[in-house]
């Protein structure tokens, strides 16, 4: 077995001095781009690690958003908080801008202020990324992830395909045969589990997938509005819509009073999150609840036990969603409802 290289030696290796090097693995930004991606190459190389207690660690934990701009998340951020304030420690936002991985720049960032752990969600980190946090012995934990992060990756989600099967499922409960979806965006897994969900809840029913009946938002209120007038503007227009977030669910309200459609009497909507104001809209939204607050708070404490040093028994945590019942939904007009096995004949 060979032995792990030591600064000096990557710095010889660089043709650069130990405390370059030593700048690299804090972050500094006085180093020019060409040399700190060569220090990073030789570090990643070697497999260096910084070693636990080796350097002063600060009482952090970094929340990184792929958005930072609706009551989503204010879900998340109360849930870290509600962790962070029983461990004595601080949060630091920040935002990727919409990227699935924040930029170089915020990596940066971190490694100059050496927190606990950090938190990432709808987001994840590219390879070389997850290589420099590691080295410098930082553990990160993804909440909701954007795609598969790996087995390797520590991460906190929630069942969106059973969420999909239950709202659909509801739907058909109490009727309805043509049933819309408005998804999430494509590249977002949690989009597709839930339309997967959506699918088989058809399929259970005997229902034939419509793909007319199917329009991809981004999770914004203007996207909701603006496919939702797609959908009911169809010459057959559908009686029910699940739509894949509450915010696109409200969009998709504003879309039915445009064209003075009522709910749930013209139309049924169904959201998923059960954000705080979906029981304040008229009519109160029928919703998945994806409990946002609870996956924050075992992301945080997940992260900070592997800050200590712990090995969780697994790294994956799925938690249950539930169908939440309001007045935003109904049975179609001119029926009394069917049960759910009752295929569409």
């Amino acid at each position: 077995m060979t032995r792990p290289a030591t600064l000096a030696e990557i710095a010889q290796q660089a043709g650069v001095s130990a405390p370059t090097v030593s700048k690299v693995l804090n972050g500094r930004a006085d180093v020019a781009p060409a040399t700190r991606e060569r220090v990073e190459e030789l570090l990643r190389r070697h497999g260096y690690r910084r070693r636990r207690g080796t350097a002063q660690v600060s009482p952090l934990l970094e929340l990184v958003f792929h958005e930072l701009e609706s009551a989503w998340a204010m879900e998340v951020i109360r849930g870290v908080e509600n962790v962070v304030r029983e461990e004595g420690l601080s949060i630091v936002l920040s935002e990727s801008s919409g990227r699935l991985s924040p930029g170089q720049s915020w990596v940066d960032g971190v490694l100059a202020r050496r927190p606990t752990g950090v938190l990432l969600v709808l987001s994840d980190l590219d390879r070389l990324q997850r290589q420099q946090l590691a080295g410098r012995d930082i553990p990160f934990v993804v909440i909701d992830p954007a795609g598969d992060p790996g087995q390797e990756v520590p991460a906190v989600g929630t069942t969106n395909w059973d969420g999909g099967l239950a709202a659909t499922r509801h739907l058909v409960d109490l009727g309805h045969r043509r049933i819309g979806l408005i998804g999430g965006p494509g590249r977002m897994m949690c989009s597709r589990a839930r339309a997967d969900g959506y699918r088989a809840a058809l399929d259970m029913a005997g229902i034939a997938y419509d793909p007319e009946l199917v329009r991809e938002g981004d999770f914004h209120h203007e996207a909701g509005r603006r496919v939702g007038l797609e959908l009911l503007n169809l010459p057959d227009r559908p009686t029910a819509v699940f739509a894949g977030n509450d915010l696109q669910a409200l969009g998709l309200y504003e879309a039915a009073r445009e064209l003075g459609l009522r709910i749930p009497e013209d139309l049924s909507v169904v959201g998923f999150d059960d954000l705080p104001l979906a029981r304040w809209v008229g009519p109160p939204l029928t919703t998945v609840r994806q409990p946002l607050t609870e996956m924050a708070e075992v992301a945080a404490r997940l992260v900070i036990d592997l800050a200590r040093g712990g090995r969780p028994g697994t790294l994956r945590v799925d938690l249950a969603t539930s169908l939440v019942e309001r007045s935003s939904t109904a049975p179609p007009r001119g029926t009394a409802g069917s049960g759910y096995l009752h295929a569409d004949g």
